[in-house]
């Protein structure tokens, strides 16, 4: 399930990439004339920035997802086991009823 948390780190790395790219786009088609010296670095310096972000943000949340399969694999594994252990309890009590010897 999609935890608000999730939602809003996915939207800011959707914005960060949508505004690196428009920034790409922009610097090459539109505003290619007008970038000379410094304003040219300080364009592609906020581009570079924009895409750092939306990478830094992609690393949060695949983190973020990692954590959360591993939780949910660790709840599986003891469900699992709570299940066998009781269905093993059931056996034993249902045999001890008919009158069985356990097995060593």
């Amino acid at each position: 399930m999609l935890k608000p948390v999730d939602a809003r780190r996915r939207w800011w790395g959707t914005f960060f990439l949508t505004v690196a790219a428009g920034l790409l786009i922009w610097g090459q088609t539109i505003l290619k004339p007008n970038l000379k010296g410094a304003s040219f670095l300080v364009y592609w310096a906020f581009c570079f920035v924009f895409t750092g972000l939306a990478i830094f943000t992609a690393l949060l949340d695949v983190r973020a997802v990692r954590r959360q399969i591993h939780k949910d694999h660790r709840k599986l594994v003891e469900r699992a086991i709570a299940d066998a252990k009781s269905e093993m309890d059931e056996n034993e009590k249902s045999s001890n009823e008919r009158g069985d010897r356990p097995n060593p």
